[in-house]
């Protein structure tokens, strides 16, 4: 039975499950986007988000504090340049975050082979569809009130406007 268990084994033995976690989490951290089972992106996220909170600048106030962090985050990757990305360039990206650090999007098409449910892991901050900085920069304005298309400017008559002050004219008299 397993009682009070509460992480998915994967399948695998623990060394095993370990070293595919520490290898997908460095894909993570220097790709910002991998496609994986449904089952793994779970059991990733439990791994590699405490590893992205201890990167935040807001946790390393010291120098010895933030050489610690960098300590325990490359005995859990084992790779040096996954560590040099998070502590350079994604923790002082999700510095005012509170958590989350990662979305999983589930794919429309199962894997061929065995037919898993397939899942898109990716860092919240470096996709610009979802980010508040991306909308802004693509969408139009757009207004709802009803109002006259222009005319395009090789179209537009070059006399109305020297007979609109002729009306007015009018109408003052």
């Amino acid at each position: 039975m397993r009682h009070n268990k509460k992480f998915n084994h994967l399948g695998r033995k623990s060394a095993h499950r370990n070293a595919m976690l520490s290898n997908m989490a460095s894909s993570l951290i220097l790709n910002k986007r991998i496609i994986t089972t449904t089952a793994k992106a779970k059991a990733l996220r439990i791994y590699v988000e405490p590893l992205i909170t201890k990167a935040k600048p807001e946790n390393n106030t010291t120098v010895e504090q933030g050489t610690s962090n960098r300590r325990v985050v490359f005995s859990y990757l084992q790779n040096k340049f996954a560590v040099t990305e998070l502590f350079r360039e994604v923790g002082p990206k999700v510095a005012s975050r509170p958590g989350g650090y990662t979305r999983i999007i589930r794919m429309p098409e199962n894997r061929l082979g065995d037919a898993a449910e397939m899942a898109m892991m990716e860092l919240v901050d470096y996709n610009e569809v979802y980010t508040r900085e991306g909308q802004k920069a693509t969408k139009a304005k757009s207004t709802r009130r009803g109002s006259k298309k222009a005319a395009p400017k090789a179209e537009a008559p070059v006399e109305a406007p020297a007979e609109a002050p002729a009306e007015q004219a009018e109408v003052k008299e």
